[in-house]
């Protein structure tokens, strides 16, 4: 017995020295040129978005403002939300082109739902929307989850036939006109705020306070939009189900080494389905928060906004080899360029030239990848 005790301690204290020493060496490895490459690699994104907060604060007059920081992140919304379903795409080394038009499509047919209901409950309008919007979603990205994991499309042509689809879709639904939505309350759950104050009838929650009519709702402030909280929950639900989940784990795996996941035991071809089923219905919901902000939905509404979020995936650090990846970056990426897009319009610059700034801030986010991973080799 004591002997046995003897060769218990001896072990326990040549772990704990092995682990002072494994700690030290990470902390060495911190500090080296190396580490501090890495880390600057990963935060260089954050550091350019505090750059720019700076730099347009300067020189745009009123800028930093509390209500025009509110206004930055309910325009980002839609463009996040886009994005976050193709992170997941772009970290299994796949590509969606399609989530611009399955957005459209989403928001085309769940207005025209919406609309053919008006005269019901508010409550059943929204939930019928709803409804109509996830089911789009769940069927296109049944299709290029199944041309992509199960028939072994490349993604870059499944997606792609799938965008044709449900662009002609789209427009043979709505004929080429928006289709607007003239339900009373419904641009509340697009355009308000958690919170109002008034001066003199004091704060009130998810409503103008008592006894604001006429001129005096000019003086209302709002807090905390609606856009903004719907972007928080559906964003911290998608870094959960990254990073705490196996099915994130099967992520990350299927786009670092599809051959080791497959030897791992792990389900490639209905990983890959998950990943593309997701990532429609994400683009489905973000057609339907453009139909909750615009009172209607169109058939390009998200034509733009796909490379858009790809941009905004790339700037926040994911590799477009897979295999890496956040959740987090790709909202530091779409803050970049919402804060760009803002900045801009305040100076009154040709809207055309966010395009240009955009594309620089994506070749830049390139280049930093591509110098992380030489420094580091």
């Amino acid at each position: 017995m004591r002997a046995r005790f003897f060769r218990s301690s001896s072990r326990i204290r040549s772990m704990s020295v092995n682990s002072t020493s494994l700690s030290s060496t990470i902390d060495d490895d911190n500090q080296s040129p190396k580490g501090l490459a890495a880390l600057a690699g990963r935060m260089w994104a954050v550091l350019f978005l505090i750059a720019l907060i700076v730099f347009f604060s300067l020189v745009a007059p009123g800028f930093f403002d509390l209500f025009n920081f509110q206004a930055v992140g309910a325009n980002m919304a839609v463009l996040l939300v886009l994005g976050l379903g193709q992170t997941f795409v772009i970290i299994s080394a796949g590509i969606d082109l399609s989530t611009g038009f399955v957005m459209g499509l989403a928001s085309v047919a769940s207005a025209l739902v919406m609309q053919s209901l008006t005269g019901y409950p508010l409550a059943v309008i929204i939930i019928a929307g709803l409804a109509t919007t996830l089911l789009i979603g769940i069927a296109a990205g049944a299709v290029n989850g199944a041309l992509v994991a199960y028939m072994r499309v490349p993604p870059f042509i499944a997606t792609l036939g799938t965008l044709s689809i449900a662009e002609g879709v789209a427009y043979v639904l709505s004929g080429g006109p928006p289709v607007s939505i003239s339900t009373r309350g419904l641009g509340f759950f697009g355009n308000g705020f958690i919170a109002y104050f008034h001066p003199e009838a004091g704060i009130s929650i998810l409503g103008l306070p008592n006894g604001v009519s006429g001129s005096a709702v000019r003086e209302v402030m709002g807090f905390f939009p609606l856009q903004v909280f719907y972007i928080i929950i559906l964003a911290s639900f998608c870094g959960w189900l990254l990073g705490r989940t196996r099915f994130g784990r099967h992520v990350y795996a299927v786009g670092g080494n599809p051959k080791a996941a497959s030897r791992a035991g792990i389900p490639l071809a209905w990983t890959l389905f998950k990943i593309y089923v997701l990532c429609a219905v994400s683009a489905s919901l973000a057609g339907f928060l453009y139909v909750l902000r615009f009172n209607g939905g169109v058939a390009n509404a998200g034509d733009a906004l796909m490379l858009s979020s790809v941009a905004a995936i790339a700037i926040g650090g994911a590799s477009m080899l897979g295999g890496e990846g956040r959740i987090l970056g790709t909202v530091v990426g779409a803050l970049v360029i919402a804060v760009i897009q803002n900045g801009l319009v305040i100076l009154g610059i040709d809207p055309f030239w966010q395009y240009v700034a955009v594309g620089a801030v994506i070749i830049m986010a390139v280049l930093v990848d591509q110098a992380k991973g030489k420094f580091l080799s």
